[in-house]
Protein backbone atom coordinates (compact mmCIF):
# COMPACT_ATOMS: atom_id res chain seq x y z
CA UNK A 1 0.00 0.00 0.00
CA UNK A 2 1.04 3.29 -0.78
CA UNK A 3 0.74 6.20 1.51
CA UNK A 4 -0.06 10.27 0.47
CA UNK A 5 -0.70 13.14 1.85
CA UNK A 6 -3.11 15.96 1.71
CA UNK A 7 -2.69 19.29 1.62
CA UNK A 8 -4.63 21.11 4.46
CA UNK A 9 -5.97 23.50 2.18
CA UNK A 10 -9.44 23.64 3.74
CA UNK A 11 -8.49 25.02 7.46
CA UNK A 12 -8.86 28.21 7.76
CA UNK A 13 -6.45 31.05 7.23
CA UNK A 14 -3.88 28.84 5.26
CA UNK A 15 -1.67 30.86 3.53
CA UNK A 16 -1.11 29.75 -0.19
CA UNK A 17 3.05 29.54 -0.95
CA UNK A 18 2.48 27.52 2.41
CA UNK A 19 1.21 24.87 0.39
CA UNK A 20 4.11 24.15 -2.13
CA UNK A 21 6.43 24.45 1.07
CA UNK A 22 3.94 21.10 1.80
CA UNK A 23 4.23 19.93 -1.85
CA UNK A 24 8.18 20.21 -1.58
CA UNK A 25 8.38 18.51 1.29
CA UNK A 26 6.21 15.62 0.51
CA UNK A 27 8.08 14.81 -2.09
CA UNK A 28 11.49 14.73 -0.58
CA UNK A 29 10.15 12.67 2.08
CA UNK A 30 9.08 10.05 -0.06
CA UNK A 31 5.18 10.32 -0.21
CA UNK A 32 3.50 8.90 -3.33
CA UNK A 33 0.79 11.55 -4.24
CA UNK A 34 0.00 15.07 -2.99
CA UNK A 35 -3.55 15.54 -2.70
CA UNK A 36 -5.72 19.20 -2.96
CA UNK A 37 -9.13 18.77 -1.99
CA UNK A 38 -11.75 21.20 -3.50
CA UNK A 39 -15.11 23.95 -1.98
CA UNK A 40 -16.33 26.90 -3.69
CA UNK A 41 -18.35 28.65 -0.88
CA UNK A 42 -14.95 28.47 1.54
CA UNK A 43 -11.51 29.55 1.72
CA UNK A 44 -10.08 26.63 -0.11
CA UNK A 45 -7.41 27.58 -2.16
CA UNK A 46 -8.61 26.46 -6.06
CA UNK A 47 -7.02 22.56 -6.92
CA UNK A 48 -6.23 22.87 -10.21
CA UNK A 49 -4.06 25.72 -9.91
CA UNK A 50 -2.42 24.79 -6.34
CA UNK A 51 -1.21 21.63 -8.07
CA UNK A 52 -0.27 23.57 -10.93
CA UNK A 53 2.21 25.40 -8.63
CA UNK A 54 3.01 22.13 -6.63
CA UNK A 55 4.16 20.75 -10.35
CA UNK A 56 6.41 23.40 -10.85
CA UNK A 57 7.92 22.98 -7.43
CA UNK A 58 8.37 18.98 -7.85
CA UNK A 59 9.34 16.17 -10.61
CA UNK A 60 8.36 12.92 -9.26
CA UNK A 61 5.07 12.80 -7.02
CA UNK A 62 1.49 12.35 -8.07
CA UNK A 63 -0.76 15.26 -7.86
CA UNK A 64 -4.34 14.43 -7.27
CA UNK A 65 -7.53 16.19 -6.64
CA UNK A 66 -9.72 14.75 -3.90
CA UNK A 67 -12.52 15.14 -4.88
CA UNK A 68 -13.25 18.55 -7.71
CA UNK A 69 -16.21 19.24 -7.82
CA UNK A 70 -16.74 18.40 -11.27
CA UNK A 71 -20.08 19.92 -12.02
CA UNK A 72 -19.03 23.44 -11.35
CA UNK A 73 -16.71 23.60 -14.67
CA UNK A 74 -19.68 24.34 -16.82
CA UNK A 75 -17.63 24.27 -20.17
CA UNK A 76 -16.32 20.83 -20.33
CA UNK A 77 -13.88 22.29 -23.72
CA UNK A 78 -12.19 24.63 -21.03
CA UNK A 79 -11.96 22.38 -18.46
CA UNK A 80 -10.29 19.50 -20.99
CA UNK A 81 -8.03 22.42 -21.91
CA UNK A 82 -6.95 23.46 -18.22
CA UNK A 83 -6.79 19.63 -17.41
CA UNK A 84 -4.42 18.92 -20.04
CA UNK A 85 -2.17 21.61 -19.93
CA UNK A 86 -1.54 20.92 -16.07
CA UNK A 87 -1.21 17.25 -16.87
CA UNK A 88 1.74 18.46 -19.42
CA UNK A 89 3.34 21.05 -16.58
CA UNK A 90 3.27 17.66 -13.92
CA UNK A 91 4.53 15.34 -16.61
CA UNK A 92 2.90 11.91 -18.20
CA UNK A 93 1.15 10.03 -15.71
CA UNK A 94 1.74 12.56 -12.39
CA UNK A 95 -1.70 14.03 -12.65
CA UNK A 96 -4.82 12.27 -11.21
CA UNK A 97 -8.42 13.38 -11.12
CA UNK A 98 -10.60 12.44 -8.24
CA UNK A 99 -14.05 13.87 -9.37
CA UNK A 100 -17.21 13.99 -7.15
CA UNK A 101 -20.87 15.83 -7.40
CA UNK A 102 -20.29 17.03 -4.06
CA UNK A 103 -22.59 17.33 -1.23
CA UNK A 104 -22.32 20.95 -0.09
CA UNK A 105 -25.95 23.05 -1.57
CA UNK A 106 -23.94 26.13 -0.89
CA UNK A 107 -21.17 25.56 -3.42
CA UNK A 108 -23.72 25.57 -6.46
CA UNK A 109 -25.78 28.40 -5.02
CA UNK A 110 -22.09 30.72 -5.07
CA UNK A 111 -21.89 29.03 -8.80
CA UNK A 112 -26.41 29.69 -9.78
CA UNK A 113 -26.42 26.00 -10.63
CA UNK A 114 -29.58 23.53 -9.93
CA UNK A 115 -27.77 21.27 -6.72
CA UNK A 116 -30.38 18.40 -7.43
CA UNK A 117 -29.03 17.87 -11.24
CA UNK A 118 -24.93 17.72 -10.54
CA UNK A 119 -24.77 13.95 -11.11
CA UNK A 120 -26.10 14.22 -14.55
CA UNK A 121 -23.73 17.01 -15.01
CA UNK A 122 -20.98 15.24 -13.87
CA UNK A 123 -21.84 12.47 -16.82
CA UNK A 124 -22.00 14.88 -19.14
CA UNK A 125 -18.68 16.64 -18.32
CA UNK A 126 -17.04 13.23 -18.19
CA UNK A 127 -18.47 12.39 -21.53
CA UNK A 128 -17.11 15.45 -23.09
CA UNK A 129 -14.00 15.65 -21.86
CA UNK A 130 -12.46 12.49 -22.44
CA UNK A 131 -14.31 12.45 -25.92
CA UNK A 132 -12.06 15.88 -26.23
CA UNK A 133 -9.05 13.86 -24.84
CA UNK A 134 -9.45 11.44 -27.55
CA UNK A 135 -8.88 13.74 -30.16
CA UNK A 136 -12.53 14.10 -31.42
CA UNK A 137 -12.68 17.32 -31.36
CA UNK A 138 -10.22 20.41 -32.24
CA UNK A 139 -9.44 21.61 -28.24
CA UNK A 140 -5.88 21.37 -27.62
CA UNK A 141 -3.25 21.33 -26.13
CA UNK A 142 -3.69 17.50 -26.01
CA UNK A 143 -2.51 15.60 -23.00
CA UNK A 144 0.99 13.77 -22.41
CA UNK A 145 -0.95 11.12 -20.65
CA UNK A 146 -2.08 9.52 -23.02
CA UNK A 147 -5.97 8.92 -23.20
CA UNK A 148 -5.83 11.87 -21.08
CA UNK A 149 -5.32 11.86 -16.90
CA UNK A 150 -6.93 8.79 -14.99
CA UNK A 151 -10.02 9.79 -13.52
CA UNK A 152 -11.26 8.69 -10.13
CA UNK A 153 -14.41 8.93 -8.47
CA UNK A 154 -15.39 9.53 -4.58
CA UNK A 155 -18.80 8.76 -3.66
CA UNK A 156 -20.93 5.66 -2.75
CA UNK A 157 -23.90 5.94 -5.03
CA UNK A 158 -24.85 3.40 -8.23
CA UNK A 159 -23.89 6.26 -9.93
CA UNK A 160 -20.08 6.13 -8.87
CA UNK A 161 -19.81 2.33 -9.20
CA UNK A 162 -21.46 3.15 -13.34
CA UNK A 163 -18.90 6.12 -13.47
CA UNK A 164 -16.25 4.32 -12.43
CA UNK A 165 -16.78 0.98 -14.14
CA UNK A 166 -17.18 3.09 -17.63
CA UNK A 167 -14.53 6.20 -17.53
CA UNK A 168 -12.25 5.25 -13.82
CA UNK A 169 -9.47 4.22 -12.93
CA UNK A 170 -10.66 3.93 -9.47
CA UNK A 171 -12.48 5.34 -6.74
CA UNK A 172 -11.76 7.89 -3.74
CA UNK A 173 -13.44 6.76 -0.32
CA UNK A 174 -14.54 9.43 1.85
CA UNK A 175 -12.91 10.62 5.15
CA UNK A 176 -14.12 9.33 8.33
CA UNK A 177 -15.68 5.97 6.55
CA UNK A 178 -15.79 2.97 8.70
CA UNK A 179 -13.38 0.05 7.67
CA UNK A 180 -16.05 -2.48 6.83
CA UNK A 181 -18.37 -0.23 4.53
CA UNK A 182 -15.28 0.55 2.38
CA UNK A 183 -14.55 -3.24 2.09
CA UNK A 184 -18.51 -3.39 0.88
CA UNK A 185 -18.26 -1.14 -1.45
CA UNK A 186 -14.79 -1.68 -2.76
CA UNK A 187 -16.28 -5.80 -3.37
CA UNK A 188 -19.24 -4.41 -5.18
CA UNK A 189 -17.15 -2.07 -7.00
CA UNK A 190 -14.70 -4.84 -8.25
CA UNK A 191 -18.01 -6.92 -9.25
CA UNK A 192 -19.43 -4.15 -11.64
CA UNK A 193 -15.62 -3.92 -13.06
CA UNK A 194 -15.68 -6.95 -13.98
CA UNK A 195 -19.17 -7.13 -15.66
CA UNK A 196 -18.16 -3.95 -17.69
CA UNK A 197 -15.45 -5.99 -19.54
CA UNK A 198 -12.93 -4.57 -18.10
CA UNK A 199 -9.21 -5.72 -17.62
CA UNK A 200 -7.62 -5.54 -14.49
CA UNK A 201 -8.72 -4.43 -11.66
CA UNK A 202 -10.04 -0.77 -9.69
CA UNK A 203 -7.36 1.15 -7.96
CA UNK A 204 -8.72 2.17 -4.00
CA UNK A 205 -7.77 5.48 -2.37
CA UNK A 206 -8.78 6.56 1.07
CA UNK A 207 -8.23 9.27 2.95
CA UNK A 208 -7.56 10.21 6.72
CA UNK A 209 -7.00 13.15 9.06
CA UNK A 210 -4.02 13.61 10.91
CA UNK A 211 -2.25 16.11 13.25
CA UNK A 212 0.44 15.95 15.13
CA UNK A 213 2.72 17.37 17.75
CA UNK A 214 1.78 19.21 20.91
CA UNK A 215 -1.08 21.27 19.52
CA UNK A 216 -2.53 18.28 17.65
CA UNK A 217 -5.90 17.76 18.88
CA UNK A 218 -6.47 21.59 18.85
CA UNK A 219 -5.69 22.17 15.74
CA UNK A 220 -7.61 19.24 14.39
CA UNK A 221 -10.33 20.08 16.76
CA UNK A 222 -10.45 23.87 15.19
CA UNK A 223 -9.93 22.44 11.08
CA UNK A 224 -12.79 19.94 11.50
CA UNK A 225 -15.32 21.71 13.82
CA UNK A 226 -15.30 24.84 11.00
CA UNK A 227 -14.58 22.80 7.57
CA UNK A 228 -17.59 20.08 8.30
CA UNK A 229 -19.68 21.89 10.44
CA UNK A 230 -22.59 21.54 7.78
CA UNK A 231 -22.46 17.68 8.16
CA UNK A 232 -23.82 18.28 12.04
CA UNK A 233 -21.96 17.33 15.26
CA UNK A 234 -22.10 13.72 14.93
CA UNK A 235 -20.07 13.19 12.01
CA UNK A 236 -17.87 16.07 12.99
CA UNK A 237 -17.23 14.12 16.28
CA UNK A 238 -16.94 10.60 13.45
CA UNK A 239 -14.19 12.52 12.27
CA UNK A 240 -11.82 13.69 15.17
CA UNK A 241 -12.18 10.81 16.82
CA UNK A 242 -10.96 7.96 13.67
CA UNK A 243 -8.00 10.72 13.24
CA UNK A 244 -4.01 10.16 13.42
CA UNK A 245 -2.86 12.54 16.49
CA UNK A 246 0.01 9.90 17.71
CA UNK A 247 2.05 7.29 16.40
CA UNK A 248 0.45 3.83 17.71
CA UNK A 249 -2.84 5.85 15.63
CA UNK A 250 -0.76 6.13 12.51
CA UNK A 251 0.45 2.83 12.74
CA UNK A 252 -3.15 1.49 13.60
CA UNK A 253 -4.66 3.17 10.22
CA UNK A 254 -1.98 1.87 8.24
CA UNK A 255 -2.20 -1.87 9.29
CA UNK A 256 -5.87 -1.65 8.96
CA UNK A 257 -6.28 -0.27 5.79
CA UNK A 258 -3.57 -2.29 4.52
CA UNK A 259 -5.78 -6.01 5.52
CA UNK A 260 -8.70 -3.92 3.90
CA UNK A 261 -6.51 -4.17 0.36
CA UNK A 262 -6.77 -0.80 0.13
CA UNK A 263 -4.30 0.86 -3.20
CA UNK A 264 -3.45 4.18 -1.30
CA UNK A 265 -3.63 5.83 2.28
CA UNK A 266 -3.62 9.63 2.27
CA UNK A 267 -2.98 11.35 5.60
CA UNK A 268 -5.04 14.89 5.31
CA UNK A 269 -2.83 17.68 7.29
CA UNK A 270 -4.72 19.48 10.11
CA UNK A 271 -2.25 21.88 11.09
CA UNK A 272 -0.44 24.08 8.51
CA UNK A 273 3.00 23.63 9.72
CA UNK A 274 5.34 22.14 7.22
CA UNK A 275 6.80 20.14 9.96
CA UNK A 276 3.95 18.47 9.97
CA UNK A 277 4.92 16.10 7.11
CA UNK A 278 8.29 15.36 8.44
CA UNK A 279 6.62 14.10 11.79
CA UNK A 280 4.48 11.89 9.97
CA UNK A 281 7.08 10.61 7.46
CA UNK A 282 8.92 9.66 10.76
CA UNK A 283 6.63 8.09 12.09
CA UNK A 284 6.05 5.87 8.58
CA UNK A 285 9.27 5.14 8.16
CA UNK A 286 10.39 2.32 5.85
CA UNK A 287 6.31 2.75 4.84
CA UNK A 288 6.97 5.47 2.72
CA UNK A 289 8.31 5.44 -0.99
CA UNK A 290 12.27 6.01 -1.84
CA UNK A 291 12.08 10.24 -2.53
CA UNK A 292 14.45 9.14 -5.79
CA UNK A 293 11.46 6.45 -7.21
CA UNK A 294 9.63 7.16 -10.52
CA UNK A 295 5.93 7.77 -10.49
CA UNK A 296 3.85 4.76 -11.97
CA UNK A 297 1.91 4.62 -14.96
CA UNK A 298 -1.43 5.33 -14.46
CA UNK A 299 -3.85 2.12 -15.55
CA UNK A 300 -5.30 2.64 -18.93
CA UNK A 301 -6.62 -1.02 -19.13
CA UNK A 302 -10.51 0.39 -20.65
Amino acid sequence: MEIGVGLPGHVTGVEERTLVTWARRAEERGFASLIASDRLAWSTPEPLITLAAAAGATERIRLVTSVLLAPLHTNPALFAKAAATLDRIAGAGRLHLGLAPGAREDDYRASHLDFSTRGRALDTLVERVTAIWRGEEEVGPAPVTPGGPPLWFGGTSQATLRRIASHGTGWIAGTGGDIDEFITFATSLHSRWKEAGRQGRPRTRATAMFALGGHAHRSLARAVNDYYAFAGPDYVRTVIDTAATTADVVHATVTAHEAAGLDELVFVGNDTDPKQIDLLADILGDKLTSPNSTTRAPDRSH
